[in-house]
């Protein structure tokens, strides 16, 4: 992670609190916070739930390693018109 990258992951860190909302697809991040209470969003509107995280880090965990070995996958699909609907719908 880039210096910059950190930086702001940090800054997240350290100033966001009980009810706020983050919008994020940094996972890692996102269970950090959820735990703290900030309501944490994908950008495709998907609320990060306490009860989720092991699993979605576990996943995370596993696709790292798979990388590591030189495998990867397509990546996430494209964002759409119905994604930004359905994020728009939440507020």
């Amino acid at each position: 992670m880039d210096a910059e990258k950190e930086a702001a992951v940090l800054y997240i860190m350290n100033h966001a609190k009980k009810d706020d909302i983050l919008v994020t697809q940094d996972t890692g991040l996102a269970s950090i916070l959820v735990n703290r209470g900030v309501t944490v969003l994908s950008p495709r509107g998907k609320e990060f739930k306490e009860e989720d995280m092991d699993q979605i880090l576990h996943f995370c965990f596993l696709s790292a390693k798979e990388r590591r070995k030189g495998s990867y996958s397509k990546g996430p699909k494209p964002f759409t018109d119905e994604d930004r609907q359905h994020f728009t719908k939440i507020f």
